[in-house]
């Protein structure tokens, strides 16, 4: 799958090299944009404060499946209901949230694990396929959240969340 990446941080790009290990290619976009048009697949991994600069820096993003990664460290646009609405709102495409409950720090740590960590998700359904790809190919196990109406609510659980302190999290279906 060719991915482009528009964020170079701690989770764009660890999530680009660790998807170029999974045999991907990986264009990684600055604060300069750039042209998506070749991309099966764009990440957004940028402050939640710049989404609207950023992407309107990118050309080639309509219609593109989008994962947005956003976590509220940097303010919200409240006219959406999430910076997935936001990023949804430049592509006009399928959207999903993912990423964003998961320590870029410890990408290098995902391997040595006993079992895959979970990677909880949320998505329009069109974006659901390729968000699941990319979350296995990350070296996560996808945790279906349901549709894209609840990203805020991924967002919002970062909080307790992060209180945890740095790790990786499963869910099991009981048998």
């Amino acid at each position: 799958m060719n991915i482009t990446v528009i964020g170079r941080g701690n989770i764009g790009g660890g999530l680009a090299a660790r998807w170029r290990k999974a045999g991907h290619e990986v264009q990684e976009l600055g604060k300069d944009g750039g042209d998506v048009s070749n991309a099966d697949a764009v990440l957004v991994a940028v402050p939640s404060g710049v989404i609207g600069d950023a992407l309107g820096k990118v050309s080639g993003l309509e219609g593109k499946v989008a994962i947005d990664v956003t976590n509220a460290f940097a303010g919200r646009n409240e006219e959406f209901p999430s910076f997935a609405h936001e990023v949804k709102s430049h592509t006009k495409g399928p959207v999903a949230k993912a990423f964003n409950l998961n320590f870029a720090v410890l990408y290098d740590k995902i391997d040595e694990q006993p079992e895959r960590p979970g990677q909880l998700y949320a998505a329009d359904d069109e974006a659901r396929d390729v968000a699941e790809q990319l979350i296995r190919d990350a070296g996560f196990d996808p945790v279906n959240g349901g549709g894209l109406d609840n990203a805020r609510a991924l967002e919002d659980f970062i909080g307790p969340f992060a209180s945890h302190g740095q790790g990786f999290y499963r869910f099991w279906k009981p048998a």
